[in-house]
């Protein structure tokens, strides 16, 4: 039987997932159909819904340890996804040319069902010595909302941390950190017709805008790269023949090593100049694992791989939340997903990518995952 074939759940699997419409939220139905596939092989489940409609899941297999050896964690949401835009359902689940197509394909349904069937194979080959962990979530898209709901009394610590992003099968060890930042201006109304008599807020936002956006002096890490600032929304007034006195814009900022949260705010403060205040939205830090702590699981899960400069992703995770309540430990970015079909129209993933990572997350498991009482 061909690697394919021994895998063939890991298909099935993905492609059940990438059926079940999670755009935006609505991840209890995914939640259950891992939660029940764990349930059936033996794994303690359980299923957190502190939201309805939405549900993170926490599995675990093995022994009562105080630090599991090895933790896989994914995300059961996608971003949203116009069917008038894409030439097949984003929902489809259609196995096409050696891909499965659909909304979160890549990012990241194929990683979560190959964490799910190895975990589950290398239980049933090694039942009396594997110790894993599963942390499955809903709302990392929208700023890890799902991690923040889990405490840290309900999760065991763990050793590594096993992130299914979609990295093409190579190991990254880390992202940059992110803080979403409200940007609001105020002014002071009056009739359109007589704009000298007040004060228009989406001039003087406008104008600050226009400095952020070209802006080029921002700080470049050695190990994570080049901090960015991003404006993704702007709103204000309400009709052409009123001066509006409010208006916001909304700025992501990726935070590297060096840039923190309080130097962006102090850069943008400087940019923005005053009479505009700045809120902060969503402040998650960055993650970077010493190279020397993941070499092991690097050269399991990828051969090779330690010997090359370490890579971060330019996008967030779930662990900026999970490592603090799991006791830090080595995180390592790795998943089947195409990076550059992330959020995209018409996103697909390899069949052949998802064979070789939930082969490469059993060796992991077979290596790292066991756990002997002395």
């Amino acid at each position: 039987m061909g690697d394919a074939d021994a895998w063939r759940g890991v298909t099935d699997l993905a492609r059940r997932l990438v059926r079940i419409d999670t755009r935006g939220g609505r991840e209890a139905p995914a939640a259950a159909l891992v939660a029940d596939r764990l349930d059936g092989a033996g794994f303690e489940v359980r299923v957190e819904e502190p939201v309805p409609g939405r549900a993170n899941v926490v599995a675990r297999f093995g022994p009562a340890v105080p630090r599991v050896p090895v933790t896989f964690t994914g995300h059961l949401d996608t971003v949203p996804a116009d069917p008038s835009g894409w030439s097949f359902d984003p929902m489809s689940g259609e196995l096409r040319d050696g891909r499965l197509l659909g909304r979160g394909s890549s990012d990241m349904k194929a990683g979560v069902a190959c964490q799910v069937e190895a975990a589950i194979r290398a239980a049933r080959e090694n039942p009396r010595d594997t110790a894993v962990q599963l942390i499955f979530t809903f709302g990392e898209e929208t700023g890890c909302e799902g991690a923040e709901e889990i405490a840290a009394a309900s999760l065991t610590p763990t050793d590594l941390l096993i992130v299914a992003e979609p990295t093409g099968n190579r190991t990254v060890l880390g992202h940059k950190g992110v803080l979403w930042l409200a940007a609001t201006a105020r002014g002071i109304s009056a009739h359109g017709s007589r704009p000298e008599l007040g004060s228009n807020a989406i001039a003087a936002l406008a104008a600050a805008a226009v400095r952020i956006h070209g802006h080029e002096d921002w700080p470049v890490s050695p190990t994570h790269g080049p901090a960015t600032v991003n404006i993704g929304t702007f709103h204000a007034g309400e009709q052409p023949n009123l001066v509006p006195d409010r208006a916001e814009m909304r700025l992501d900022v990726r935070t590297v090593p060096g840039f923190g949260r309080d130097e962006a705010v102090a850069e943008i403060s400087r940019l923005c100049g005053d009479g505009i205040s700045l809120d902060r939205l969503l402040d998650l830090p960055g993650v970077a694992t010493d190279p020397s702590a993941a070499a092991e699981a690097q050269e399991i899960l990828a051969p090779g791989s330690s010997a090359r400069p370490a890579e971060y992703a330019t996008y967030f995770t779930d662990a900026s939340v999970l490592t603090g309540r799991l006791g830090d430990p080595a995180v390592v970015v790795y998943g089947p997903g195409d990076p550059d079909q992330a959020h995209v129209t018409d996103e697909s993933c390899s069949l052949a990518a998802m064979t070789e990572s939930a082969e490469a997350m059993h060796r992991l498991l077979r290596r790292l995952g066991r756990y002997r009482v002395a």
